[in-house]
């Protein structure tokens, strides 16, 4: 059974989201605060979180990038009724995996559903049947894929599912040089289309994490006028 959590403080909202998504095979839980949330999110027992970004307790953002630091990789739907550019990149690169406006459609809320949880699925097959679980070791930087833990120099690093997923693209392909709208397509999703600089964002934190001097990197190099590829 699929099991999605809602933190939404909006309980007309919540129950709209609960009617149109819980069936036989989907049990919706709901939380109204987001330290409540937060909470329940932390056990990891669900398939997909769908967050609200105002809460009262603790914000949705807060809430979002707290679990991935804290290496809970359960998919994020954030849900807000701000349409401004700047919140959906900030949604994004605080690790969410999507990202819906309100007022939005029952349909529309339906398909974005299935496609997050349709691309994480895909993510823990390809996980699965990629190397049997050996690591891709790169002098001193060490990728479990699946374990989903990256170590450099014998140290864990803090990364987003995102910021993962494309070290793990650009890795598993060393040498091959990816476009900003190849990388986008493949980590993000045709829908992103447009908003190539989430691209760069996350190349530059996952330098700042694995580079000694992210200036003249090691790991991550720069295809200059196509975009990024791995050091062979």
């Amino acid at each position: 059974m699929t099991q999605i959590l809602v933190v939404e403080d909006d309980k007309n909202i919540a129950e709209l989201v609960t009617i149109n998504l819980q069936d036989d095979l989907t049990k919706v839980t709901c939380c109204y605060d987001g330290a409540e949330g937060y909470v329940e999110a932390s056990k990891s027992d669900y398939d997909l979180i769908i967050l609200d970004l105002m809460l009262p307790g603790k914000k949705g953002m807060d809430i979002c990038r707290d679990l991935r630091l804290n290496h809970i990789q359960t998919p994020i739907l954030m849900l807000t009724s701000k349409s401004d550019e700047i919140d959906k990149i900030l949604g994004l690169e605080s690790g969410a995996d999507d990202y819906i406006t309100k007022p939005f459609s029952v349909r529309e809320l339906q398909a974005r559903v299935r496609a997050v949880l349709r691309r994480s699925r895909s993510d823990r097959t390809k996980s699965e049947q990629s190397s049997d679980g050996l690591e891709i070791t790169v002098k001193n930087l060490k990728i479990n894929q699946e374990l989903r833990k990256v170590q450099l120099n014998g140290k864990r690093l803090n990364l987003t599912p995102k910021e993962f997923e494309l070290l793990l693209l650009l890795a598993n392909n060393p040498g091959k040089t990816y476009s900003r709208a190849q990388l986008l397509h493949n980590i993000w999703g045709y829908e992103f289309e447009g908003y190539e600089h989430t691209v760069n964002s996350h190349i530059n934190r996952l330098r700042s994490k694995l580079e000694k001097d992210p200036s003249n990197p090691e790991f991550i190099l720069t295809s200059w006028g196509v975009g990024y590829r791995f050091t062979e």
